[in-house]
C-alpha cells in the first residue's frame, strides 16, 4: 500500500471515530437527561435545627425507604442559595422557621404550587400560602411571660395595654431585628392599621426598662433578675427556660382574649421551584401533617401541631388554652418591610 493511500485510509478512520463517538455522546446525553429522577431520595435545605428536625427525617425512611439527604443553615443564606442555584438546584424542599421567610420565598418564585387534598384537609386555611406554594406545619405563640413576684396577671390584659404608662420603665423586648419581631408588628398593621400600630410600638419602646436583648432567653432571665416585670417571647423559649428550672418566677399570660387573639407563626415548608423530586418532596410533607408525625415535630421544640386533631403535648397544654389571632400568617411576611420601616420611625432598635 503507497503513502497517499495509507493516508486516506487513516483520515477515513479518524473520521469514523468522530462520527461513532458524537453519536456514543449524544446518545449517552440523551439518555441521562431522559433517565428518570431517583424517587428514593429527597433534598432538604433545612433552617431548623438538626436536633430537631433528623428524628422526623429517620422516621420517615423507616416507615417508606425514602432517603432524606439535608442542608442545614440560616434562612437568609438559605434562600440566596436556592435563587442562585436556579435550575441546578438539588433541593427538593425548603423548611424554614417563620411566614416570613416562607412568604419571602414565594415571593421570590424559588416555591412552586402543591395540589394536594390531604394538606388543605390537614392544615387551616390561615396557616397556608395564598398562592399554595408553602404550609404550616407547626405553631408558635409570641405572648407575654411576666415576674410571678411583681406582677398580678389580673393587670394584664392586651399588647397594646404594655404601651401604657403604668409599664413605663417595666417592660423588657428582644430586638426589633428579629424576624419574630418583625412578624407580630407585621400582624398588628394588618389588623389595627399602621397609625394605630406605631402609636403602641411607640409605648412599648417608651416603657422599656433597658436596651432590646438579642434573644428571648436574656429578655426572660432579665425579668427574672428584677430589672423588668414583663416581656414578649416565643412559648418554646418559656418551655425551654422552665424545664431546665421549674421553679423560675416566670409565668404566661395570653394577651388579647377578648378580640383578635394571641399572635402566632409557623414553621412550614415548600416544594422549590426546580425540585427534581417534586412528588416525593409532596408526599414528605403531606406525611408531615398526619397525626403521628404533627405530634412529633411539635413536641420536639414544645411547639403547637399545625393540624386542629392533633393535640400538644402535656408540658404545652399545662401552659393553658387560648384564642389565637385568626389572620392569615402570611402577612407576616407580605407587610414586614413596613413593620421594619415602622420600628426605625419609632427608635426600636
Amino acid at each position: 500500500m503507497n503513502y497517499p493511500t495509507r493516508i486516506m485510509l487513516h483520515l477515513r478512520l479518524k473520521k469514523s471515530l468522530k462520527v461513532t463517538a458524537a453519536v456514543l455522546l449524544s446518545a449517552l446525553l440523551g439518555a441521562c437527561a431522559n433517565e428518570p429522577e431517583d424517587e428514593s431520595v429527597i433534598t432538604v435545605y433545612t433552617a431548623r435545627n438538626e436536633h430537631l428536625i433528623k428524628p422526623l427525617f429517620d422516621r420517615y425512611t423507616e416507615e417508606t425507604g425514602v432517603k432524606i439527604r439535608y442542608i442545614t443553615d440560616s434562612a437568609g443564606p438559605l434562600l440566596a442559595r436556592l435563587k442562585a442555584e436556579g435550575e441546578g438546584t438539588p433541593a427538593d424542599l425548603f423548611v424554614t422557621v417563620d411566614a416570613g421567610y416562607l412568604w419571602q420565598a414565594s415571593n421570590e418564585g424559588v416555591l412552586q404550587p402543591i395540589e394536594s387534598q390531604t394538606l388543605t384537609t390537614n392544615i387551616p386555611e390561615s396557616y397556608r400560602s395564598s398562592e399554595n406554594d408553602w404550609v404550616g406545619l407547626s405553631l408558635r405563640a409570641r405572648t407575654i411571660i411576666y415576674s410571678t413576684d411583681r406582677v398580678d396577671p389580673a393587670s394584664l390584659s392586651t399588647y397594646e395595654a404594655l404601651a401604657d404608662e403604668d409599664w413605663n420603665g417595666r417592660l423588657c423586648l428582644r430586638t426589633s431585628k428579629k424576624v419574630y419581631n418583625q412578624s407580630l408588628v407585621a400582624t398588628m398593621i394588618k389588623t389595627l392599621g399602621e397609625e394605630e400600630t406605631e402609636s403602641l410600638v411607640a409605648g412599648w419602646v417608651n416603657n422599656l426598662a433597658t436596651s432590646p436583648f438579642s434573644n428571648d432567653n436574656k429578655a426572660m432571665e432579665a425579668v427574672v433578675a428584677g430589672l423588668c416585670d414583663a416581656t414578649v417571647v416565643n412559648t418554646y423559649y418559656f418551655g425551654r427556660m422552665k424545664k431546665e428550672n421549674p421553679d423560675l418566677p416566670l409565668a404566661i399570660f395570653w394577651p388579647n382574649q377578648h378580640d383578635r387573639g394571641v399572635h402566632v407563626n409557623v414553621s412550614g415548608a415548600g416544594v422549590t421551584k426546580h425540585a427534581k423530586n417534586p412528588e416525593g418532596a409532596k408526599a414528605f410533607l403531606e406525611w408531615l401533617s398526619e397525626p403521628e408525625a404533627q405530634y412529633l415535630f411539635a413536641e420536639s421544640n414544645q411547639e403547637y401541631p399545625v393540624n386542629p386533631s392533633v393535640e400538644a403535648s402535656e408540658e404545652v397544654k399545662s401552659w393553658g388554652d387560648f384564642k389565637a389571632d385568626s389572620v392569615n400568617v402570611e402577612a407576616a411576611g407580605r407587610l414586614q418591610a413596613d413593620a421594619i420601616r415602622l420600628m426605625d420611625r419609632v427608635g426600636y432598635q
